[in-house]
């Protein structure tokens, strides 16, 4: 797999969806291995609740860009980035055929189009002067501080999506640039697939509020509470993964556990809407498939058509 078109599979969608099973099964069949595009799956001793592919999973098909931090390392989307292109780049030299899976779509999007990424390293200071300044007037009043400085990244982010408003401002306030300006895009020379797989959320939802209680009946209280003996505060971004904030409270709050399963469940329907609208406004071209209705093997065929191609 040299020169100029070299493929790359993209398996994308919500949570829950099904992603990893089929990716397994297009990889044994392609001879691939699998990058992941989650960014909860990178921190290391947080398995059941980010539903990280298991060892026997992992022992089928090589796995890549899982388990590479510790829970208190901010990894920032250009060294995801960065470690993605190095992942994929050697895949080809191998003659492995890349398949980025996953359902982060900031993660999926900076490597199919190339984003330009501010190398601006966090800034403690400015992020606590930040949040301190959301604790005491709202995440509205930080979204408008965004909008007069950085129109676009404001039309562009949630006034709800704190964390996403905070580095936008941080970035502007340490290099006195935009960051929607240093946001140039620069495509790789990657020939790229995009699969989507979707069910309607009369059927996802109950599946993902099955997988809920099943990370549970695994063992998701004792893997939070693990997290917290060894010093991780619940406030570290990666903590913020579906239910790991929930069973936190229950934890040292003393929420009912009854209430922090709902409250997990409640969270992730969000998120997967949040998934949908961010798949819908990057769209480049993704072939979607009804779970529901999916024949892996006639994928896989047209997957085989469509490298013996080559166009």
């Amino acid at each position: 797999m040299t020169g100029e078109a070299r493929p790359l599979v993209i398996v994308l969608g919500p949570t829950g969806v099904g992603k990893t099973s089929l990716a397994i099964k297009l990889a044994q069949s392609l001879g691939g291995e699998i990058v992941g595009a989650d960014s909860r799956q990178i921190y290391q001793r947080m398995d059941i609740g980010t539903a990280k592919p298991t060892a026997a999973q992992q022992a089928v098909v090589p796995h890549h860009l899982i388990d590479i931090v510790a829970p208190d390392y901010s990894l920032s989307l250009a060294e995801y980035q960065d470690a993605a292109y190095r992942c994929i780049d050697d895949l080809h030299q191998r003659g492995a055929l890349p398949l980025l899976v996953g359902g982060s779509g900031q993660y999926i999007s900076a490597v199919e189009e190339g984003w330009s990424i501010p190398r601006v390293p966090p800034n403690p200071e400015i992020r606590a002067e930040l949040e301190a300044y959301v604790a005491s007037h709202s995440p509205v009043a930080l979204h408008e501080r965004l909008r007069s400085v950085d129109p676009l990244s404001a039309e562009r982010i949630h006034p709800n999506n704190t964390r996403r408003v905070i580095r936008a401002l941080e970035v502007q306030i340490v290099s006195g640039k935009p960051i929607s300006e240093l946001q140039r895009k620069r495509p790789p020379t990657y020939r790229i697939i995009r699969l989507g797989l979707a069910l309607p959320r009369s059927s996802l939802y109950p599946r993902v509020d099955r997988r809920v209680d099943e990370m549970f009946a695994a063992g998701f209280v004792a893997e939070v509470q693990g997290l917290l003996d060894m010093g991780y505060n619940r406030f570290l971004p990666s903590m913020s993964g579906l239910g790991y904030l929930e069973i936190a409270g229950h934890l040292l709050d003393d929420i009912p556990l009854e209430q922090a399963i709902e409250r997990t469940k409640f969270s992730t329907h969000e998120f997967i809407r949040q998934q949908d609208v961010w798949f819908r406004g990057h769209d480049n071209g993704i072939l979607w498939h009804n779970v529901e209705d999916l024949d892996s093997d006639a994928l896989t065929q047209t997957l085989r058509k469509w490298l013996a191609r080559g166009d």
